[in-house]
């Protein structure tokens, strides 16, 4: 395997906020320059077509990495749920419609789920992160899994997305009631940034 040079600068492969903001937390141990999709305005989000996590991180850390000639990471997430056979999974961001504010996603969900027992509410998140070199080659990806399981209704305002109805494991608040330092340590993202960072930090090559 070769070695690869740590890069010095690494563009955010993302237009959500929610995302960017956990991802410059994260990240911030690896002293590396950020830059997000914002100081690209003319690239256009790339189509989603993957039916994986995986293969969804890998072709928008490509798409970026070509379009800015930059290091990209990309990141693609989403909440399986397992009673629903993993629905919504990949098209958690477009379940309900791709521009259906995340409250009434939330509340379409939870209709799905209304004869659910408790014991049937299992779900996770899950988080891929890929990162491309400046040629578009994926160099490096992680993953993140969270375990836990869907409220009845939306609990707190934190976090973004999903987060006010998935109760993790091992807890009695959902990731909307818990700061977001206690999500961070918890989270699909932050478990798939540490491994990511782990990663990194060996970077014997890929």
């Amino acid at each position: 395997m070769n070695e690869i040079l740590v890069p010095q600068r690494v563009l955010i492969a993302s237009g959500n906020n929610g995302k960017v903001r956990e991802f410059e937390f994260l990240l911030r141990p690896m002293q590396i320059a950020l830059v997000t999709v914002s100081e690209y305005p003319h690239i256009p989000q790339p189509e989603e077509t993957g039916m994986t996590f995986a293969a969804n991180a890998e072709l928008k850390a490509t798409h970026y990495a070509l379009q800015t000639g930059e290091w990209s990471i990309a990141d693609d997430s989403g909440l399986e749920i397992d009673i629903l056979n993993g629905r919504p999974g990949v098209l958690s961001a477009r379940y309900g419609g791709a521009e259906t504010p995340y409250a009434e996603k939330m509340r379409l969900m939870l209709d799905e789920l209304v004869e659910a027992a408790d014991d049937q509410r299992g779900a996770q998140f899950i988080s891929v992160i890929a990162l491309a070199d400046p040629s578009g080659k994926i160099r490096l990806t992680a993953e993140g899994v969270c375990r836990g399981s869907i409220t009845g209704s939306p609990r707190g305002s934190n976090g973004f997305g999903y987060d006010p109805i998935f109760q993790p494991d091992g807890f009695n608040r959902t990731f909307g009631e818990m700061s977001d330092d206690e999500k961070r340590l918890l989270s699909h993202r932050g478990k798939a940034s540490f491994e990511f960072i782990r990663k990194m930090s060996d970077f014997t090559g890929v």
